[in-house]
Parts: structure tokens; C-alpha cells; sequence
């Protein structure tokens, strides 16, 4: 927007550094702001036990459980508890199992008193992580990916007095496992329900105005890297919104850049701009849909970083045909 950029949100990676306070803003080095298999064989060795069609055949106490299990396709922890007659809490215990880990075919669970044997380790998780910008404070970063700032901080090893750095990788944990599904809207691949519902609102305008679907793409990933598909109330200097749209060149006062619909009509521009000839919306560049992604965002925003849009290009082209 004519202006330095917004804290960017930047692809998964594994590099941790130390640093960050709850309020404290980020100190600037430089000039710059910066988701069945068939179920399994009954075990020989089991006696029998009552049981009635649908449940899963049981031992008559924990006592006659053997050492070890291995999983099989389609089981679950709940299920091997319930066939060896253990506590399922007391069997994620024995195996530094969470409630929400993944157990896999061929890993080996101990079931009682036995020396430990070799498990099957599950894959680590991809870390989520954010490049510190000019600006940036812990409570913002956690705010922004939906995480409390005491999760950030305890991620990074920081106190409410450490420092964060522009340039520094900060950890950002999982949110917490999601409940039961509900019948509330869907939501996008990495995406929470906030991000989601602006993000549907972005390719509703975008229909309603008849934008192409480079056009929608373009706009979601912009309003990714400009403010994480928040409205913020926040940003660099005067920077608000959505599109981190700027009061001071032009493109509306502080409550109309804050209103989102209006905002994201601006950043589309074209005959029903509501800011008429002040501003270039996309639909105002010449050849817009030739221009690479990353150069047709730019066109519009007029970064300090012109470069990072692009890489929303495929996270947005995920969000459209899920949202879409």
C-alpha cells in the first residue's frame, strides 16, 4: 500500500532461534520495518469372552495381558485398551503417547510390566514457524495464528522479559486439537474460523464483481501476507485492515479501510470501486492477468517486500476450492 510492510507469516520451516516479549516491540536492526483398514485378526492366544455382536473381544483382566502389542491396521488406542482390559489413559502413559498421537501399523505398545521394546517412532510433525518482522510483538504473533501468547513463549523458551529480533524464527506450537464437528461453516487447510469467514468473503465480492479466479487468488494471498486474513485495527504507520490499506494515500478513513467489504471492493477496484479514481484497484492495471502472482499483488500493494506474496499462491488456490 505505498508503505512498509506488515509482519509476513512465511512458510513452514524447522529453524528455531531463541527470543520475544508479550509487549514489547520487536527492535530494528536495520533502516527497514521489516487428516478403515479391515479390522484385526483375533488374537489365538486369547481366551474367550463374553461378547456381543460389534464389540471388540476382550481379556478377562489386564493381568492376562501379554508384554506387548503390535498395531495393526485399524487399531486405536481406545480399541487395544479395551481388548487387554487397560486403562487408556494408563496405556498413552506407558507408551509417552498424547491424547491426540497418531499410532501407526507395526508400532510396538507396551501393555504391562515388560522391559520396553522398540517402538515404530511417528514422524514429526511439520513445525510451523515466523520470521520476526519490525513491529512484531509475541501477543500479536500468537494472536494472529490463533495461540495464546504463554504457548509462544513456553515454544521458544522466552519469559515475558526476553527480546524478539527482526529476523529471528520463532516456534509457533499447534493450536489446540479440534472438537467434534459441528455444523458451523467449513474451514480451509491452515486456516481458523476468522481467517476462514474473511476468506469467504473475499471470493463472495470477488464473484459478486465477476473477478476471475486468478483475480480471487491473488486477492487471498495478499490479504494473507498484508495481515494474516485479519482485520486488523493495526500495522505499520497508518497501515489498517484486511489489505493493510493506508488512510493517509487515499484509500479511505480509518472506519471505511476497517469496513471489510469495502475494503476488499478497493483492493479489487474496477467500475464499483468506492474510492472511484483515489486509488488502483487490481482490476484498474493494465494486463493484470499476464503479470506473474507476486507481480500483480504488487501492482496494487506497492511493498517493501514485493517478493513474498508469491508464496500464497497454492495455499490460496486450496482455499478457494475448499471456500470456493
Amino acid at each position: 500500500m505505498r508503505r512498509l510492510p506488515s509482519p509476513t507469516l512465511p512458510a513452514r520451516a524447522t529453524v528455531i532461534w531463541p527470543a520475544a516479549v508479550v509487549g514489547t516491540i520487536a527492535l530494528a536492526l536495520t533502516g527497514e520495518s521489516t487428516a478403515h483398514a479391515t479390522p484385526p485378526a483375533p488374537l489365538a492366544a486369547l481366551p474367550p469372552a463374553p461378547a456381543t455382536l460389534g464389540q471388540i473381544p476382550v481379556l478377562a483382566s489386564a493381568a492376562d495381558a501379554p508384554a506387548t502389542h503390535t498395531v495393526e491396521p485399524g487399531d486405536t488406542v481406545w480399541d487395544i485398551a479395551q481388548r487387554y482390559g487397560l486403562d487408556v489413559a494408563a496405556l498413552q502413559a506407558a507408551n509417552g503417547l498424547a491424547a491426540d498421537s497418531v499410532i501407526r501399523p507395526g508400532q510396538v505398545l507396551i501393555l504391562g510390566g515388560a522391559a520396553p521394546q522398540p517402538a515404530t517412532p511417528a514422524p514429526e510433525p511439520a513445525q510451523v514457524t515466523y520470521e520476526v518482522t519490525a513491529g512484531d510483538t509475541v501477543s500479536a504473533i500468537a494472536s494472529a495464528h490463533g495461540i495464546s501468547t504463554d504457548a509462544v513463549l513456553s515454544a521458544n523458551g522466552l519469559t515475558r522479559d526476553s527480546i524478539i529480533y527482526p529476523g529471528e524464527v520463532l516456534r509457533i506450537p499447534s493450536a489446540a486439537a479440534p472438537g467434534p464437528a459441528s455444523a458451523g461453516p467449513a474451514l480451509a487447510p491452515g486456516l481458523d474460523a476468522e481467517q476462514s469467514e474473511n476468506a469467504r468473503l473475499i471470493i463472495r465480492i470477488g464473484r459478486e464483481l465477476g473477478v476471475s479466479d486468478r483475480g480471487i487468488l491473488i486477492a487471498l494471498g495478499t490479504a494473507m501476507q498484508e495481515s494474516w486474513l485479519r482485520n486488523l485495527d493495526w500495522g505499520d504507520r497508518d497501515s489498517l485492515g484486511l489489505f493493510q490499506q493506508r488512510p493517509s494515500t487515499g484509500w479511505g478513513t480509518p472506519e471505511q479501510i476497517l469496513d471489510r467489504e469495502r475494503s476488499i471492493r478497493v483492493f479489487y477496484g474496477g467500475p464499483a470501486d468506492p474510492n472511484g479514481s483515489d486509488t488502483r484497484g487490481l482490476l484498474d492495471i493494465t494486463g493484470w492477468e499476464d503479470l506473474p502472482y507476486a507481480d500483480a499483488a504488487q501492482a496494487v500493494q506497492i511493498s517493501a517486500y514485493p517478493d513474498r506474496y508469491a508464496q500464497w499462491e497454492q495455499p490460496a488456490t486450496t482455499w478457494l476450492a475448499v471456500l470456493g
